[in-house]
């Protein structure tokens, strides 16, 4: 069991590890943090434009660090506020033309990354994989909310 332990959370790390390096690299061109290409490729499917309540919702980040997101990104020409009635906390977030250039290439590249990572997994080792993964981060959630359930108390006065 300690074995699938180590094998498990030190591919998890590396996987995630090497996933911020790219993102990285490849934000370090529009002059932003890597952390920022998941918000890009978020704000490419909502051409109309998202809350910031929703894309923290949607991203699992908390909302002081989607209002930097969006100061620095506003800052940069990629995004604007659509208000509603003076109401910034409703304001809309939408892409500028240079925001959906730069979305563009963050997609482009998340995609062909993802290609050559698991380019040699078939359609139904993937399909596999992405249902484990979904099952396992559930999980994960549940022990992360709820701690680690003590051993059966019969178990534990063996």
């Amino acid at each position: 069991m300690l074995e699938r332990f180590e094998l498990f959370s030190y591919s998890i790390h590396n996987i995630y590890k090497y996933i911020t390096q790219i993102e990285r690299e490849e934000m370090e061109k529009y002059g932003l943090r890597g952390a920022y290409a998941q918000y890009l490729v978020i704000m490419s499917r909502f051409p109309e434009g998202i809350t910031s309540s929703k894309l923290s919702e949607i991203c699992d980040k908390d909302k002081a660090a989607i209002s930097r997101m969006i100061a620095e990104m506003e800052s940069k020409g990629l995004l604007i506020r659509k208000t509603d009635k003076d109401n910034l906390y409703r304001a809309k977030l939408v892409l500028t033309e240079e925001g959906q250039a730069a979305a563009e290439y963050v997609c482009d590249k998340a995609s062909r990354a993802v290609s050559l990572a698991g380019g040699n997994l078939g359609d139904e080792e993937r399909r596999i994989m992405y249902g484990a993964l979904a099952i396992i981060e559930t999980n994960l959630r549940r022990i992360s909310r709820d701690g680690i359930p003590d051993r059966h108390r019969k178990n534990r006065d063996k």
